[in-house]
């Protein structure tokens, strides 16, 4: 009675440590596998022919088994060195150029029993990255990368070159290429400055031709306007010359007549110079024997020889 007194005092205690151990036997003999990792087990140091799906799992404690997992996600490099650095193109100038892959460990198995850790794949990803960026690169040339016409730009197609033999190349190791690309892109410092004094004469080059051509077609503009110009002159002299010989003319009949009787015309004269002079009222005090205000006296005119 006085043992089972004392179980029952401290059985909280004996419950507590039950749990305990299977917490800990079940940590030493499992292991999970969330759903972003990918995962190998190896036996005595041989890795198992399978891979384990996410969740829970079973296994003999270390050292009779281990665990190895990944990040199975799409993870971006960028290259550990040189990220942009110069590279050499096929018409003999130097770029700066940087690339990325995004890339993915797909076979675990095949990567841990080739290059084991992730680190010495950036490694081997880092050189072949180099590698391949030069030698495609090399194939083409400075207009193919930068050209005001969109469709003589190449870059298209060497980001898809770069990136097939990057998939080549690490598929031995059980990684995935999903995608590589161009990141920077740009010339060295020492020689920005001639290309921008070449672009600078080009610019003036092309300036000085619009200039010539626009001097061109002001001049030819110049040239026409004067031809018109004299043209109109020269066709209102003649009219006008018409209109003043038709003028003479008709001046000439009116003078005949007028020789014919002065006295008429000096009447004439007379009524237009009261017609100007009384357009307006006006109110004039003057002797009848001025003119023209003399052809109100009574019988102030008389024909001569009216017929």
């Amino acid at each position: 009675m006085a043992n089972k007194g004392k179980f029952l005092e401290h059985w909280p205690t004996v419950l507590l440590g039950l749990i305990v151990g299977v917490i800990l036997l079940i940590a030493v003999f499992s292991y999970q596998v969330s759903e972003t990792e990918t995962a190998v087990v190896t036996t005595f140091a041989k890795v198992e022919d399978y891979t384990p799906e996410p969740g829970l799992h079973f296994r003999w404690p270390y050292p009779f088994q281990d665990v190895i997992k990944f990040d199975k996600r799409l993870l971006c490099f960028e290259g550990n060195e040189g990220k942009i650095e110069e590279t050499p193109i096929a018409d003999g100038a130097n770029i700066m150029v940087g690339i990325f892959v995004i890339y993915q460990i797909s076979d675990a198995k095949k990567f841990y029993e080739t290059i084991e850790t992730v680190s010495k794949a950036e490694d081997f990803l880092n050189s072949k990255m180099r590698s391949v960026k030069n030698a495609v690169f090399g194939r083409y040339r400075f207009d193919q990368l930068i050209n005001t016409d969109p469709a003589k730009v190449k870059l298209n197609e060497i980001e898809a070159e770069i990136q097939k033999e990057l998939q080549v190349a690490a598929a031995q190791f059980g990684i995935t290429v999903a995608e590589a690309g161009v990141n920077a892109f740009g010339q060295p410092s020492r020689i920005t400055d001639e290309v921008l004094k070449r672009m600078v004469e080009e610019r003036k080059l092309a300036a000085q031709k619009y200039l010539s051509s626009g001097n061109t077609e002001a001049q030819k503009i110049r040239i026409d306007a004067d031809t018109q110009s004299r043209n109109i002159i020269s066709t209102a002299e003649a009219k006008a010359k018409e209109i003043r010989a038709k003028g003479d003319a008709d001046a000439a009949k009116a003078y005949e007549v007028f020789n014919q009787n002065p006295e008429l015309a000096v009447f004439l004269r007379k009524l237009d110079a009261l017609k100007k002079i009384m357009e307006t009222k006006t109110t004039l005090v003057l002797d009848t024997d001025t003119a023209p205000f003399d052809i109100f006296k009574e019988n102030s005119y008389q024909l001569k020889n009216a017929k």
